[in-house]
């Protein structure tokens, strides 16, 4: 059964994720805890770090299940 992707933004960047993908290996909030936490109902928090750093992060998540888009590639 697929789940429905979830979408989290901030002004710089926007961050998705499929739980349908996820692996939960647990890379993300290992590796910025600030701006993921599973412990909150809105887990995924872009807001709490530079744009650069969380697209940085997402990228390392070994499933592919979080996915970045900045807001203004300029």
């Amino acid at each position: 059964m697929s789940r429905r992707v979830q979408s989290y933004e901030s002004d710089e960047i926007v961050v998705t994720f499929d739980p349908s993908v996820c692996v939960h290996s647990g890379a993300c909030v290992r590796g910025l805890p600030a701006v993921f936490d599973v412990k909150l109902k809105r887990w995924v928090r872009p807001e709490n770090a530079p744009a650069g750093q969380v697209a940085e992060q997402v990228r390392r998540c070994p499933s592919g299940a979080l996915q970045y888009r900045m807001t203004n590639p300029d």
